[in-house]
């Protein structure tokens, strides 16, 4: 059975590859990882939180005008101003505390430099990140894959969803359940892509409240295509 969704995982990539193609400027963790500065990516998945990468893209750079994305500068600069730069991001407020937190946080304890977590195993690691208040699964596993390309795939709303549907992991399965399929079902040196791809998939077909179902390029692949054209059959 195993066998099966990975076959059938691979030939899904086959079809979003030929689909979509991946610009940097659609996402704001590709944006941030040019940089090759993990606290950059750090900061802009943090901005990245409950709103699209538009908006965040717009955060960034604001901040980015303003202040030196730095954590020691961070850690020290005025919460109104703060709030002030990144306020295309939307929740500004709890945004720059937490910016603000996790900077004192990586300066107090790591010198300011998050390479000392980074150089740790993807476990240890993975686990060290999540323990920063501020910072969660989702956000420690953006900065492993897109600053050091440890092997481990984020899972945000799109890719949640999208991967429930298509039936690459199980319907009710929680953001750990849905990690540990989507690792399984894809090879290692593909998760970024794979990442990508689902999250292009659920901004352009495989949407929240009215799918594109017809004009998806994996519906013959997808559970939950079978399942509505069934019921259109009947």
């Amino acid at each position: 059975m195993q066998d099966n969704v990975k076959g059938r995982a691979q030939e899904i990539l086959k079809l979003l590859e030929r689909e979509f193609y991946l610009e940097r400027k659609e996402f704001v963790a590709l944006i941030a990882k040019r940089s090759g500065d993990p606290f950059r990516i750090l900061v802009a998945t943090i901005l990245s939180q409950n709103t699209n990468d538009r908006n965040s893209k717009a955060a960034l750079e604001r901040l980015e005008s303003k202040f030196k994305v730095k954590p020691e500068i961070l850690a020290e600069a005025c919460l109104e101003e703060l709030m002030e730069a990144i306020r295309p991001a939307g929740l500004q407020a709890q945004k720059a505390k937490t910016i603000k937190r996790v900077s004192s946080i990586i300066v107090n304890r790591y010198g300011g430099k998050l390479d000392r977590i980074l150089e740790k195993p993807l476990d240890k690691a993975r686990d060290e990140l999540i323990s920063i208040p501020g910072i969660g699964p989702k956000t420690a596993d953006v900065l492993l894959l897109f600053s050091s390309g440890f092997p481990t795939i984020p899972i945000d709303t799109h890719v949640m969803r999208v991967s429930r549907r298509i039936g690459l992991a199980p319907n009710s399965g929680d953001y750990e359940t849905v990690r540990e399929s989507l690792m399984r079902v894809f090879e290692p040196k593909d998760y970024l892509k794979a990442h990508l791809l689902l999250i292009k998939l659920g901004r352009t077909y495989c949407k929240s409240r009215k799918p594109q179902c017809p004009q998806c390029p994996i519906k013959k692949l997808c559970s939950y295509g079978g399942r509505i054209r069934s019921k259109k059959a009947n």
